[in-house]
């Protein structure tokens, strides 16, 4: 679609030089872009880069190109990926493989608990699944697709009762939620379930 170049091109524009890269090993076609802090973004921005390579199968008029981001913390220790803190890298690279290896798609709201019942991503999180989100910590519109083509896509890590609110009171309430608490794409290891 818009290629490496393309992705590469449009995380330097819109977040910040890229400080390195996460590679797909086992290959399966997926890295992790990531931005290094800058004043006006004071924190990490993750993005994937192989996922728009192949188009996910959606329903009509939805984009079946797209990318997913994480912002984290500009501390957050995520180089050594056999560290616990390194679960969003992880999460990105299978979120990133998901629709295709599944036949489906992932596109804004759509759920995905880690595992039934869902479990922690690692030892020292509470967050047990994740919500697709539009990204809101953008200068511009045209931060959120690349090359006018490919959808950027947040993706944002749920507590447990905020997944349970998704799927027994739908987005709506989801939405709600994280406006109260002011949740955006940024994650706060810390932050409390904002239900």
């Amino acid at each position: 679609m818009g290629g490496p170049e393309a992705i590469e091109r449009h995380v330097e524009a819109h977040f910040g030089p890229i400080e390195f890269v996460f590679h797909a090993m086992p290959s399966t076609g997926v890295h992790v872009l990531v931005a290094g802090p800058t004043e006006e973004r004071p924190y990490r921005t993750l993005v994937t880069e192989g996922m728009s390579d192949v188009a996910m199968t959606v329903p009509d008029g939805a984009n079946p190109f797209a990318e997913l981001m994480m912002a984290l913390p500009a501390d957050w220790p995520i180089e050594d990926l056999t560290a616990d803190d390194s679960w969003p890298v992880h999460l990105l690279k299978y979120l990133a493989t998901f629709p295709h290896e599944n036949g489906t798609w992932l596109g804004p709201w759509h759920l995905l608990p880690n595992g039934d019942p869902a479990l922690p991503y690692a030892p020292n999180t509470e967050f047990a699944g994740m919500v697709v989100t539009p990204m809101i910590n953008v200068r511009t519109p045209e931060a959120r697709e690349i090359d006018g083509k490919i959808s950027l896509l947040a993706v944002v890590p749920l507590h447990p009762a905020e997944i349970r609110l998704k799927i027994e009171q739908g987005s709506d309430a989801l939405i709600e939620a994280f406006d109260r608490a002011g949740i955006s794409e940024l994650v706060e290891p810390q932050r409390p379930s904002s239900v």
